[in-house]
């Protein structure tokens, strides 16, 4: 800020995020509708648009959901929630107002296990390990395992009033899906849903934002092509520096300051990253940064991961 005090300008607000919100979950809405009561019930054909639309539309209301926890959309935090609400409509599981908990934390206290909901957890890495068919199935399974964190986060409550209409909101949209469009439109939503943030190119995203093989760096970015549909989710580095910016003017940070963010290393490829991943054995669920006390940070979690038992 010191250096380049013009970026404050770009703090504020996108109400046109909205707009997108209400475009996806439509365009979701009518696929769902075409893949049940209107003629093209297969599941094979469902679990394929899904994995090639429908999990790009499931991902885009996702990084909506994380510019509404950032209260980005609007000035009224109550109309960032409701408008989080709505973009987890066609996400069949319910999980805009803990993330909005669970990320806020993120933010707080990056690379803490206690309190990162981001972080995995000692027995899900010791379990996943480096070896490629677990870390397939742990992006596979991907949403089961951050359910399974929550016990272990410390001072952590997410029972509110919002929480307990995300939920009703989101049942009952499942059930009105399954009544109306049939029970194939509902396999295409949970497949959109499962491979938005799986086994997917986007599931790279997870990877991208904090994992690394050599501990030097601990947040990334991705610079690619992908941005486009994702929101510009991928600048990473620009988000957490200055997470009141919106999505569309997080580019232009790493335009004013360029020494500050090409100096670093990021990603340009999530199908490339995706596959060093699963493949290459430095890559294991330990192999993050995590911050053992204020003002240091550690990297033996990768030792962990070489000591802890098949």
């Amino acid at each position: 800020m010191k250096a380049h005090p013009e970026i404050a300008q770009l703090i504020g607000k996108n109400p046109y995020t909205f707009a997108v919100l209400l475009f996806t979950v439509g365009m979701q809405i009518a696929i769902a509708a075409l893949m049940g009561r209107w003629g093209l019930s297969y599941w094979w054909l469902a679990l394929l648009i899904a994995y090639i639309v429908g999990a790009i539309a499931n991902h885009t209301l996702f990084v909506v959901t994380h510019e509404a926890t950032h209260d980005l959309l609007f000035k009224s935090r109550p109309a960032n929630k409701i408008a989080a609400l709505l973009a987890d409509l066609t996400n069949i599981v319910p999980n805009s107002m803990g993330f909005r908990v669970y990320h806020q934390k993120h933010h707080a206290h990056q690379g803490d296990h206690e309190y990162d909901a981001d972080m995995a957890s000692d027995w899900e890495a010791r379990f996943v390990r480096n070896i490629w068919w677990r870390k397939a199935l742990w992006l596979l399974f991907f949403p089961i395992f951050q359910v399974l964190r929550i016990p272990r986060l410390q001072e952590i409550s997410i029972s509110n009033k919002w929480s307990v209409a995300n939920v009703i909101i989101v049942l009952a949209f499942d059930i009105a899906v399954i009544y109306f469009l049939g029970m194939n439109a509902f396999v295409y939503l949970v497949a959109s849903f499962a491979f938005s943030i799986g086994l997917h190119p986007l599931g790279a995203r997870w990877i991208q934002e904090h994992y690394t093989p050599d501990g030097q760096q601990e947040t990334f970015s991705y610079y690619g092509p992908l941005n486009f549909f994702a929101l510009n989710v991928g600048y990473h580095n620009e988000h957490h520096d200055f997470p009141a910016i919106p999505w569309n003017k997080l580019p232009e940070v790493r335009r004013i300051a360029p020494e500050y963010y090409d100096s670093l290393k990021y990603h340009t490829s999530w199908s490339g990253l995706l596959l060093d991943f699963i493949f290459k054995p430095e890559y294991s669920l330990f192999s993050r940064v995590e911050r053992i006390e204020e003002g240091k940070v550690s990297y033996d979690r990768q030792k962990k991961a070489a000591n802890a038992p098949r």
